[in-house]
């Protein structure tokens, strides 16, 4: 009978040990795992903490640029003087043309005088712009050869290089709708932006 209790005894040790070694197990297990996704969890809040600061500097870069971009655009308001559209009818040009016409060149004639009496450090900016007709790469190329032939001639008439520019809209900037004559026609023109 001790030799049945003794054996009950070390089955029921063991049954126990075996167990509590299950349970051990178990709980490391559930252990590293737990570490394991801790680790995980750690790694992304890094990289989302990384992301934040990220996007607040780029916020912060963006604001300054803004607020550069409006300090620039009061200071240029304050630097326009006036502009002339040479778009009546002597001024307009023919399709896909660029030629000045000779009324064209005396409207011209009589912009460079005032630009010499009015003030000699003026800068002239010329846009070109066409009719919506035709392919947009062709408008634009021909936009800005009508500027071109604009700022050739105002240079030859006494208007120094470095002070013009020239800048092709195409067909981008109607004055009025393409979808008859007149408006087209009206389209086909020149404007000139004098700033100081």
């Amino acid at each position: 009978m001790i030799h049945a209790t003794s054996k009950a005894m070390i089955t029921g040790a063991a049954l126990l040990a075996a167990v509590s070694l299950g349970g051990c197990a178990t709980k490391k297990f559930v252990r590293s795992e737990v570490a394991v996704v801790g680790a995980k969890t750690d790694a992304v809040s890094g990289r989302v903490d990384s992301a934040e600061t990220h996007i607040a500097a780029v916020e912060g870069t963006a604001k300054d640029a803004l607020d550069r971009a409006t300090a620039a655009g009061k200071l240029a308001e304050g630097k326009f003087l006036y502009s002339e559209v040479l778009s009546d009818d002597s001024m307009k040009f023919g399709v896909a043309k660029a030629a000045l016409s000779p009324e064209t060149q005396a409207r011209l004639d009589a912009f460079a005088e005032k630009l010499k009496t009015d003030n000699r450090n003026v800068y002239v900016e010329v846009q070109g712009h066409t009719d919506a007709t035709g392919p947009k790469d062709f408008n634009y190329k021909l936009g800005e050869e009508r500027a071109e032939a604009v700022r050739r001639y105002l240079n030859q008439h006494g208007v120094p290089l470095n002070r013009i520019s020239t800048i092709s809209y195409g067909p981008d900037a109607p004055a009025a709708p393409n979808n008859d004559r007149a408006g087209r026609q009206a389209n086909r023109r020149v404007v000139l932006i004098v700033l100081s």
